[in-house]
């Protein structure tokens, strides 16, 4: 019996791997798997002979316990301070997402300034120059677009220029899409950033937002809500069985924007209890739009075909319904309907081989 549920638990693991996905919710940093992480310090402690001067030492990744797995960021910020380190950290999460099955990708990354990297415009053409590359030299027939992220604990000012940034690459060749507001949700006041917000929205930037990762903030998330956003990121207390208020839920019901669901990363970061515990399971009773997404997959050590497993484990979804999750989520996506009609075809033609 044990050796007929491992062979069914493998058989699902591969047809996952093999299934085609999107991926909508990731961010550039949180990304960088334990294999960059060592290159990108090798780079540093070449450019700076400061190895031990810095401590570069990677932190475990593996571990549950979230103060271990955000010590990880504090290397990150350390290792990615300069141009030919966002370059390559970018080229090797696009292949890191490209190797697990992803035919459609938005990073989202908050535009930064070092001694070696003089302006946030400078970071962002890196990436973009990094996409460009990597999906022209080793990840053919990926799509990869780019979400600019307004970081709420920064001051206004730093939304102000991320969104100069974004206008000025939110061109038709230009990867740049969207605009992504995301950071600590206990600080800054969100009335700073909503004039920003409304005015991506009005030039036609695609608004990804996280909302409602903490308790109460009622009005705050009404806000957001009103602002009518693409997508929103978390939503971990908007359904009111989660302490979700009961007027913002019906105002959600009735805009129905795609949430995002991040496994992993709700359960070791405990905002949520356990996995099944997690507010898809509410979400998913009401055929509410959502798609599954990894947030952090190195920080968190997952991948986007290991939180499909995951909803397959917890939540009893067959291949049909895993395969329908992925179809829906190009509905989602922050691109053309030409796009959308190309993605789907690929599904399709996947679909008819097996």
């Amino acid at each position: 019996m044990t050796m007929e549920i491992d062979l069914a638990d493998k058989q699902m693991q591969l047809f996952i791997k093999e299934m085609p996905k999107i991926e909508l919710h990731a961010h550039l940093n949180g990304s960088l798997s334990h294999n960059t992480l060592q290159k990108l310090i090798e780079l540093k402690a070449k450019q700076s002979n400061a190895k031990q001067e810095l401590n570069l030492e990677i932190p475990s990744l593996s571990s549950n316990d979230l103060s271990e797995c955000f010590k990880v960021f504090g290397l990150i910020h350390k290792i990615t301070d300069s141009a030919e380190a966002i370059y390559m950290a970018t080229c090797d999460v696009i292949e890191d997402f490209y190797k697990d099955g992803i035919c459609y990708l938005e990073l989202r990354t908050t535009p930064k300034e070092s001694d070696l990297i003089a302006t946030q415009d400078i970071y962002v053409k890196t990436v973009i120059k990094a996409i460009e590359d990597t999906c022209f030299e080793k990840c053919k027939g990926l799509s990869v677009k780019l979400l600019l992220s307004i970081d709420r604990k920064r001051p206004p000012s730093c939304a102000e220029e991320t969104l100069k940034i974004a206008e000025k690459y939110f061109t038709g060749l230009s990867p740049v899409i969207g605009i992504d507001l995301s950071g600590n949700p206990n600080t800054g006041d969100i009335n700073y950033f909503l004039p920003y917000l409304e005015y991506a929205k009005k030039i036609g930037l695609k608004l990804a937002i996280h909302i409602s990762e903490v308790p109460g903030n009622f009005e705050e998330v009404e806000r957001l809500l009103k602002l009518e956003p693409n997508r929103l990121g978390h939503g971990t207390y908007l359904h009111p069985q989660k302490g979700g208020s009961t007027k913002n839920f019906e105002l959600l019901k009735q805009l129905k924007i795609p949430l995002e669901f991040c496994l992993t990363s709700n359960v070791i970061s405990k905002t949520v209890s356990s996995y099944e515990d997690h507010h898809l399971t509410l979400f998913r009773e009401m055929n509410y739009p959502y798609v599954l997404c990894t947030d952090d997959k190195g920080i968190f050590n997952t991948s986007l075909s290991n939180e499909y497993y995951l909803a397959s484990k917890y939540y009893s979804l067959s291949k049909q319904d895993l395969f329908n999750l992925s179809y829906e989520s190009i509905d989602y996506i922050f691109s053309s309907e030409i796009k959308k009609n190309e993605l789907k075809n690929i599904w399709k033609k996947y679909k008819s081989l097996i």
